[in-house]
């Protein structure tokens, strides 16, 4: 029995793939699946045998955004107010600090809170027929779970205001041309390539791709001269480590390096 109700949680040869499994609700979220998500994203993040996640959804779609049937019959300010602090901030935090590649695997359609999950994992890897949609605006609501930093880094304020005023739902093909998603995938082949290509990063150097994850991120909020000290200080965490030798030393050697994780 899977010791969580809403999401499937699978390690194969380091890889994580992490399922939204509430398919006859399009893995809306609801309370336990934000619950589940979390403690997956959280025991990802802390297992050193875990070296890059997928997160995708189980049947025909990533997920719908927020389940409003949670709330009965119709959800008061302070209830949003709180799943969107108790729920999706330290959600969207986890992954984002987490010091491993994250792959979201996007079948079908990611709306709402599930555009802002999409968007918070560091690549994505979407299937020819799937779709992202700022679905707020659509039942007057202001975007959340982190999807105004997310989006307007990817695409640049005006078009990331085009996309959350007008909440349509944009193609995979037209996600690749925003800068939206990495690749764009054969649906029947989208488990396989993003499995893939984690496995593949799973196989570099972690520590190193941890902090460079950290470093483009402080980027973000700072001038360069802060940037490129802060990249001093990370690069002090990676020359004692085992990676780096085994690097050098392959690089010296003319051979492929075997990297472990740390």
């Amino acid at each position: 029995m899977s010791e969580y109700e809403t999401i499937l949680y699978d390690v194969q040869d380091n890889v994580v793939l992490i399922t939204l499994n509430r398919p006859d609700r399009r893995n809306a979220m609801n309370r336990e699946l934000n619950r589940d998500l979390l403690a997956g994203f959280e025991r990802a993040a802390g297992d050193d045998e875990v070296r890059a996640v997928v997160v995708t959804g189980a049947g025909r779609g990533f997920c719908a955004g927020a389940d409003l049937a949670m709330f009965q019959p119709q959800p008061t300010a302070d209830q949003i107010y709180e799943i969107i602090i108790s729920s999706y901030q330290p959600m969207m935090e986890t992954i984002t600090s987490m010091k491993k590649p994250v792959i979201a695997a996007v079948n079908g359609v990611a709306a709402g809170a599930g555009a802002s999950l999409a968007l918070a994992c560091d690549l994505r890897v979407m299937a020819h027929d799937a779709s992202i949609m700022m679905a707020f605006s659509n039942i007057a609501l202001v975007p959340d779970a982190g999807a105004t930093w997310f989006l307007t880094r990817l695409v640049g304020y005006s078009r990331a205001y085009e996309i959350a005023a007008e909440g349509n739902r944009i193609p995979a093909e037209r996600c690749l041309e925003l800068g939206l998603t990495n690749k764009v995938v054969p649906a029947a082949q989208l488990d396989s390539i993003s499995l893939a290509w984690a496995g593949k990063l799973a196989e570099r150097p972690t520590l190193a791709l941890g902090l460079t994850k950290q470093a483009m991120q402080h980027a973000h909020l700072h001038d360069l001269a802060s940037t490129i000290e802060y990249e001093a200080r990370l690069q002090k965490q990676t020359i004692p480590s085992y990676d780096f030798k085994e690097g050098v030393m392959a690089f010296m050697q003319k051979r492929e390096p075997k990297f472990q994780g740390k």
